[in-house]
């Protein structure tokens, strides 16, 4: 039953690639097909990288377990998409011309910030397998709680590019500063008594 599970989850995660892969197919992404690509795989990587944050909340708030099982495949899910949109950017609008991708990193501010957040997103990726937690013991969890950075600063990065349009943009922003609240509130809670 859980293999099953696991199995339409990881087919599900795969829905948005593979509609995006039938629209190039078919010459359907509009007038600028590395526009569209760029802009979807971005937008899907930051609602993957939300839908990470959420799981540990639902599953203290509801008790509901079986959702932690899932965390690290959608969390890997969040890098495949950031993955494709940064490889988008590199082939459509720089031409895989990385001298170029070094100076857009340096000369505008929102490829800094998202270039930042694609670091920290792969780092965790490449730290996730349990190899690994058992190699940076209490340092993985240290580690791993930058996913909060990353989702501020993948926030960031959408509504520069943005610049208008912020209803879409605007959401996430009042998920992911529910979820650091709520992550805020129990840290405190947690730690303040041990203070007296």
């Amino acid at each position: 039953m859980q293999k099953g599970i696991k199995f339409f989850v990881f087919c599900a995660c795969l829905v948005p690639f593979s509609y995006l892969f039938y629209l190039a197919w078919t010459n359907n992404l509009g007038p600028d097909p590395g526009q569209t690509l760029a802009k979807e795989s971005g937008e899907w990587s930051l609602r993957f990288l939300i839908a990470t944050l959420c799981i540990t909340p639902l599953q203290q708030l509801s008790g509901w377990r079986i959702t932690n099982r899932y965390r690290r495949m959608i969390g890997l899910y969040t890098l495949f998409y950031a993955s494709c949109h940064f490889l988008v950017y590199l082939l459509f609008l720089l031409g895989f011309r990385w001298g170029a991708l070094y100076e857009e990193i340096l000369e505008r501010p929102y490829i800094t910030v998202g270039f930042s957040a694609f670091v920290i997103l792969a780092a965790l990726g490449i730290t996730s397998p349990k190899v690994m937690l058992r190699k940076l013991g209490k340092n993985w969890k240290r580690l791993h709680r930058f996913v909060y950075l990353a989702a501020i600063l993948a926030m960031v990065h959408m509504i520069w590019i943005l610049r208008s349009d912020f209803g879409e943009a605007l959401l996430y922003g009042i998920i992911v500063a529910v979820l650091l609240g709520y992550r805020l509130a129990r840290y405190l809670r947690v730690r303040i008594p041990l203070l007296h």
